[in-house]
């Protein structure tokens, strides 16, 4: 009976011994699996969208200031204020800034667009529809300039 016994303990400690096993190898596992569905859901989320689309900034601050004191600042026609002013303009944009003054010449101007080479290169990295989509959105565009100066003339009299 004895015998029994120490045969029935020992089988009870090498199934735990290989329970523990599994739940061991159940835990890694499970932490592979939660890193494999992780980087399939980022890639699949770059697969449709590009990098630019989800990552860059869709507005910019520019600081517009001029060395005469409230000089009237115009974008595209539509007045936004007198400097100093900061103005949140659309990236894929390209703006007229005019300055203008009672007694001074108007000042013109103009902030273009740029593509940020380091958003073409992750979209080429993520693939083709990346591409497309930064390359139609124009999400990958920057303005090509922060700060904007002027100096006005006094018109002659």
């Amino acid at each position: 009976m004895e015998t029994v016994n120490h045969i029935k303990t020992w089988r009870n400690r090498k199934a735990r011994r290989v329970g523990q096993i599994w739940i061991k190898i159940f835990e890694s596992m499970k932490k592979a699996f939660f890193i494999i569905i992780t980087l399939a859901l980022a890639s699949t989320s770059t697969m449709f969208y590009g990098c630019a689309t989800i990552l860059a900034k869709k507005n910019h601050t520019v600081a517009v200031n001029a060395y005469q004191p409230s000089v009237n600042v115009y974008v595209n026609g539509l007045m936004m204020g007198t400097t100093p002013v900061e103005l949140h303009l659309k990236a894929d944009k390209s703006y007229t800034i005019e300055f203008r003054k009672e007694g001074f010449d108007t000042v013109t101007r103009v902030i273009n667009t740029k593509v940020g080479g380091g958003w073409i290169v992750l979209d080429v990295l993520c693939g083709i529809v990346p591409l497309i989509v930064d390359a139609a959105t124009g999400a990958w565009k920057n303005l090509d300039q922060d700060e904007v100066n002027a100096v006005l003339v006094e018109q002659n009299k």
